[in-house]
This record gives structure tokens, C-alpha cells and sequence, in this order.
């Protein structure tokens, strides 16, 4: 089994080559030491790391062209857009945790290191199954519509503080050997001869657990705008890396984004049916199941400048409507 990709062996290696080098500096040089890391630092490592992914969509619109540049444009916004609802569970998972503010680079730098190898085993298992199963992409698109609309009617796309990050929680300390507190950051000690899991590799288990769920929208969401495994995982990994900067930049206002799961919902549904659409409904997936052959509706593949266009637009939207509208009276988010 083979996937098509315009990547050839010598771009996969030299991306891969350049993330590690900038992790390495990363946390080598300019985080080698526990600390705070303030706002203006954020903001710094912020504008490094989207105008280094920025660099490379050139680079891809100048080596390919510019319908791969978009779809990696497009890919990069949308895991950019979802991960602020990663940044929200981060914050509730470390006050719910009592996590010294020092530690928080530290287990951040690992829980970004730990999802791009859960996002890499995600995107191949996906690729794999839409190579061998047609007909999955119609449980991508119908995931996809599905989680969509249920933000839009619930508006709130976070999960309950004390449901499924506790029962990580409860989960280790019954199988592990965990510490009472914080043992400064270290993920592991040694007490008395044995082996201890520390407090803090026990909140980076919840922030793995809470990174793959999340991937269960984005990665399908990247799959309805492409399916090369080039494009899909480059962008990926590019949106990722810049999450630690972006959650010590947004941990003070991403509350004030109380429009942002609607405007979420509406991209997430709007990529389901996009994807649907691109297959077409009945014809070749039903076919595939042995049900029908005659299609109902012919595949309609939405442009791409389109696609880019109104998810750019809807997230706008909602992030200056969040700013613009007050919160009501009463409103938790209004603090």
C-alpha cells in the first residue's frame, strides 16, 4: 500500500532534519532553564513560528504551485483554529492540577513532542483507511458534520474540568507509583530504591489524553482539504509547534473568545460536507459497500480559494464578535 505525495524522501528528510534542529534550539538555548515565560516572550515565539510556517507555504507555492500552497494554507489555519480549543482544556487541566507556573514550559515542550508522534500514527492510520475503504471518507465527513453541529447548538466545545481529565488522574495513581506533590520538573525520581512517576508527568498523561481527542477532529478536518500525506502532515506538525507559544500568549483571554466554538462548529460541519460532496453521495461509496452503483449526486470538489476564504471569514468573525459584543450580565466568560 502507497500514498501519493508530492514529498519527495529528500523534502521529508530535510523537514524533519530543520523541526528537530528548532526544538533543539528551542529547548536547548532559549528555554534551557525553568522559567516564566512572560507575554512579550510569547508573543516573540509566537511570530517565529507562523512566520517560519508562512516561509514554508512559499516555499511549497514556489517548488509546486500555488494549489498546493493553499491546501497547505488552508490545512495550517484550520489545526491553527482548533488548537485554540486545545489551549482552554490546557489551562482548565493545569488549574484543575495546581501546576507551578515555572513548569508549565516543561510540560508543554513534552506534551508537543508527544502529539506529533500521536499526530503522525493518526494521519497514517487515516490515510490507510481511506486507501483501503473508500467509503470512510463518508465516517470522516459525517464525524466531521456531527461534531460541527453539536458545538453549534452547544456553543461550548470544552470538556467537563473534573470528568475525563480526573479519571486520567485516578487511572495513574491506581496503576503507577506516583508522587504526593511536585518534585520540581522532573517527570520521574527515584525514592528509596524505586521508581516514582512524578505529579507533573501525571498532568502531562491529560494533556496527551485531551491532544488526542482533539485529534479526532482536526486530523479528519485536514483530511477534507487534502490527502497527501506531505501537505497534510508538514501542516500539521507546523500548527503544533507553535501551540505552547500560543497557549502562554492566550491563557489570559482566551476566555473573552466566547464565540469561537460557533464559529468552529461552522467550519468542522462546513469541511464534513465539503468532504461528502467531493465523493459525491451514493455512486462509488455506496458501491464500495455493495449497496449501489448509481450516484445520486455527481462529486462537486469546492475550490480551494474558496475554502480558505469563508474559514478565514467565519473565524474573523467570531473572534471580533467575541470582542465586540459584551458578555451578559452574569456571564462567566465576562470577568
Amino acid at each position: 500500500m502507497g500514498f501519493e505525495s508530492v514529498g519527495s524522501p529528500l523534502l521529508w528528510g530535510a523537514f524533519l532534519v530543520g523541526v528537530l534542529f528548532m526544538l533543539a534550539l528551542d529547548l536547548g538555548v532559549f528555554h534551557s532553564d525553568t522559567h516564566q515565560v512572560s507575554s512579550r516572550e510569547a508573543l516573540i515565539w509566537s511570530c517565529v513560528w507562523v512566520t517560519l510556517s508562512l516561509c514554508f507555504c512559499g516555499f511549497i507555492w514556489w517548488h509546486f504551485d500555488s494549489k498546493h500552497a493553499l491546501e497547505w494554507l488552508s490545512a495550517y489555519v484550520i489545526e491553527k483554529s482548533l488548537s485554540v480549543d486545545n489551549i482552554f482544556v490546557f489551562i482548565v487541566i493545569f488549574r484543575y492540577m495546581k501546576v507551578p507556573r515555572d513548569h508549565l514550559h516543561r510540560v508543554l515542550f513534552a506534551g508537543i513532542l508527544g502529539a506529533l508522534i500521536l499526530r503522525a500514527a493518526f494521519i497514517l492510520v487515516g490515510l490507510g483507511l481511506i486507501e483501503m475503504f473508500t467509503w470512510s471518507l463518508y465516517l470522516f465527513g459525517g464525524f466531521l458534520i456531527y461534531t460541527g453541529l453539536k458545538l453549534l447548538i452547544s456553543g461550548d466545545g470544552e470538556p467537563d474540568e473534573g470528568a475525563g481529565d480526573s479519571w486520567v488522574k485516578r487511572k495513574a495513581e491506581q496503576w503507577l507509583r506516583v508522587t504526593r506533590d511536585f518534585e520540581g520538573p522532573k517527570f520521574f525520581v527515584k525514592n528509596n530504591g524505586k521508581w516514582f512517576v512524578t505529579t507533573l508527568f501525571v498532568c502531562l498523561l491529560m494533556i496527551e489524553t485531551a491532544d488526542v481527542i482533539f485529534a479526532l477532529d482536526s486530523i479528519p478536518a485536514i483530511f477534507g482539504i487534502s490527502r497527501d500525506p506531505f501537505i497534510v502532515f508538514t501542516s500539521n506538525v507546523c500548527a503544533v509547534l507553535g501551540l505552547r507559544a500560543m497557549f502562554f500568549l492566550l491563557e489570559n483571554v482566551i476566555d473573552r473568545f466566547r464565540f469561537l466554538p460557533y464559529g468552529l462548529g461552522i467550519v468542522l460541519a462546513f469541511i464534513g460536507v465539503k468532504m461528502v460532496l467531493a465523493e459525491g453521495i451514493g455512486g462509488m461509496g455506496l458501491y464500495a459497500l455493495g449497496v449501489a452503483h448509481q450516484a445520486w449526486l455527481d462529486p462537486f470538489e469546492v475550490p480551494i480559494g474558496l475554502s480558505l476564504g469563508l474559514v478565514a471569514v467565519v473565524l474573523v468573525v467570531s473572534v471580533l464578535a467575541s470582542l465586540l459584543i459584551p458578555a451578559p450580565a452574569g456571564d462567566p466568560n465576562d470577568e
